[in-house]
């Protein structure tokens, strides 16, 4: 299945401003970011670098890895609704990667409305995104079973 991950990168503005609120990440050697599942404590800004975001089934079976381009921010949806995270992130070797804690991210909306305008940019982004993948998924599904009744 394809997933554009252009629905996860945020405008620069938005960036440079959860990155003045964000605590840095030892990415070193790697790191996992969150776990699908969790509850959300933050978010996570990818500044440089790369991570991937990887959704399982109830089983624990990965059903999708989605490459995160730099500008990424992880944990978003799930920090905004309050429900645990539904997919799980690793940072690669040598991300920049910042965590902003629930806290500092909420005064932030609350003080800087444009930044929370920029916020349901990135998630109107991201459902749009994933309505395609699903679409796509679901015509790759539907030819598939067309084929099969020849």
């Amino acid at each position: 299945m394809f997933h554009d991950p252009s629905g996860f990168v945020a405008e620069p503005d938005l960036i440079r401003a959860l990155w003045q609120h964000a605590i840095p990440l030892d990415c070193t050697k790697g790191r996992k970011l969150f776990r699908q599942g969790d509850d959300p404590s933050g978010l996570f800004v990818l500044r440089s670098g790369d991570a991937t975001l990887i959704l399982e089934n109830d089983g624990g079976v990965q059903v999708a890895r989605v490459p995160m381009p730099p500008g990424s921010i992880l944990g978003l949806p799930a920090l905004v609704s309050d429900k645990p995270y539904s997919t799980s992130a690793v940072a690669k070797s040598g991300a920049t990667v910042g965590f902003v804690n629930r806290n500092d991210f909420s005064a932030l909306m609350l003080t800087e409305p444009l930044l929370a305008l920029m916020i349901v940019r990135v998630l109107a982004a991201e459902v749009r995104n994933t309505r395609a993948a699903i679409s796509e998924c679901l015509a790759l599904s539907h030819r598939g079973r067309a084929v099969r009744r020849k």
